[in-house]
């Protein structure tokens, strides 16, 4: 009888084979899993105490047959296996549509509205379950992490566990003072870089799977500059030999997204020739071709390059954030994800001190112009524990009317909004696709920090239109009416207010 695994799901056999010498550089594994449809080719892994694993994730449903082949084999395994409907909430993976937008493998329209914990998985396991416990009540369906350590300031103590076999410096000395003395020293770390630790990455594995569960994209972190440990400078073919192996665990499961670097641009060992190559491995070796994207500090990458599926954006100015998010989409011609736009605070750092009200505003400008804002947040608090790169509890006031605002994306008849040109002072969006159409069935209208009493509209003289009024920061939608024509919407007088017009179906009679 052959194995069965659920559509988008994980597909994975164990073999025995040799522990001696090195099986991490000596040995290798391979599988090859066919069906009508398609044919994946992927690498296996070493996972420690002498056992092998081969994973694929298929995209079908139909019957797979499948054949490893291995350095310690005598002769390929061949067997097979049937693919079920897919588990319930798992859509298969997010790819880029319309352009500028993004869907699931079975069509339905995903939203990006991510967070960033840059090592909540790193954290004592309390923290790691009150970060899912928070997670699974909040709206992000997306967080960025690290899958290497993090050195940086708010987070100097020593990670769970190391990805390589070895022993760190001693910590002891660290404190915020000399935080600045030991940024990139890696005297006194004693880490192999051929031998990997096997479970450090399982547990990451477990991470991706319960975030999988919540509906959660896990967006990997795979190089990052906050490093203590020799991790960003381990040189190219260390790098590659990394990437293999993270590939090869990680890319058989249905959430994972790449991002190959968080700020580039600080990590003086690495040249954009060395980037560029980095990239090729990636591409080479994931079969499913998973989302890819690189992350600046200051100046951006080229977004152009062919392997880039999507912009992964830091703002570059403190006053001008998500205001440039159209010209980045004309730009590039890629979906634009804000990662970074500030986070909601109270720490020293411009980035980390945002108000509730600015990091939602910088959310709806972002949505208006045709692209997805980013969370974090970043309160000091008694117990150190800073969200932005610990995890554990949210604590802001930004994450509700984040999730209002993903109600109102959910009632998008189409797939993303579009910025048009309207008044000086507007910022209108329209549904994708629609923008040199004519009259529009669908338009967000909104106001940021201005406060008008009142907003007129001339759209057409024919259709009828239901207004609606949306109080982004209170998170109430007021019917406005059905109006026709030139007319008049009342607005309170307050900020952060937006105007939704819809066309009524029933046609130009007022009803």
């Amino acid at each position: 009888m052959a194995l069965s695994v659920p559509q988008w799901g994980v597909f994975e056999q164990a073999f025995s084979g040799p522990s001696d010498g090195n099986p991490f550089t000596e040995q290798w594994i391979r599988l090859v899993a066919e069906s009508p449809s398609e044919r994946i080719q992927t690498e296996g892994f070493y996972d420690g105490s002498g056992v092998y694993r081969v994973r694929c994730m298929p995209s079908f449903p139909q019957r797979y047959t499948c054949t490893v082949t291995a350095s310690f084999l005598t002769q390929p395994w061949t067997g097979c296996f049937d693919v079920t409907e897919p588990q319930q909430g798992n859509h298969g993976m997010v790819h880029v549509a319309n352009r500028f937008h993004f869907a699931y493998q079975d069509g339905k329209p995903m939203y990006p509205v991510g967070t960033t914990a840059y090592v909540w998985h790193l954290q004592d396991p309390a923290i790691q379950r009150a970060t899912l416990k928070a997670l699974a009540s909040a709206p992000f369906n997306k967080i960025r992490f690290c899958v290497f350590p993090k050195h940086y300031e708010y987070n100097l103590g020593e990670p769970i566990a190391y990805p390589f076999e070895g022993t760190p410096m001693d910590s002891s000395v660290l404190n915020e003072r000399n935080f600045q003395e030991y940024t990139g020293r890696t005297e006194g770390n004693h880490f192999d870089g051929t031998r990997f630790n096997p479970s450090y990455f399982r547990h990451i594995e477990e991470c991706i799977r319960k975030l999988g569960e919540l509906g959660i994209e896990s967006d990997l972190i795979l190089f990052h500059p906050y490093d203590r440990w020799g991790f960003s400078q381990m040189g190219r073919v260390a790098d590659e030999r990394y990437l293999r192996y993270v590939v090869a665990r990680f890319a058989s499961f249905h959430n994972v997204w790449w991002s190959l670097a968080n700020e580039y641009d600080q990590l003086p060992a690495k040249t954009i020739d060395d980037w560029e190559y980095l990239a090729s491995v990636l591409v080479r070796f994931d079969p499913y071709h998973h989302l890819r994207s690189i992350h600046n500090c200051g100046p951006f990458y080229d977004h152009g390059k062919e392997w880039i599926t999507h912009c992964s954006i830091q703002r570059q100015d403190v006053y001008r954030t998500a205001e440039n998010t159209d010209q980045w989409r004309e730009r590039y011609q890629k979906p634009v994800v804000l990662d970074e736009m500030g986070y909601e605070g109270n720490i020293e750092h411009g980035w980390g001190n945002l108000s509730a009200k600015e990091l939602v505003r910088r959310f709806w400008e972002a949505t208006c112009r045709g692209g997805y804002g980013g969370h974090g947040e970043t309160y000091l608090k008694k117990d150190g524990i800073l969200w932005w790169s610990h995890g554990g509890v949210l604590q802001g006031e930004s994450t509700p009317r984040i999730a209002f605002l993903c109600k109102v994306l959910e009632d998008i008849p189409g797939n993303g909004l579009s910025h048009v040109p309207a008044r000086w002072d507007d910022v209108c969006a329209v549904v994708d696709g629609e923008a040199d159409a004519g009259p529009k069935p669908y338009s967000l209208w909104y106001y940021g920090f201005q406060r008008p009493s009142f907003r007129d509209f001339h759209i057409d003289d024919v259709t009828w239109y239901h207004v609606d009024v949306i109080d982004t920061w209170n998170m109430t939608i007021t019917d406005g009416g059905i109006h026709q024509g030139r007319f008049r919407v009342p607005l309170p007088g307050r900020e952060y207010m937006a105007v939704r017009l819809r066309k009524k179906e029933e046609g130009s009679r007022k009803p």
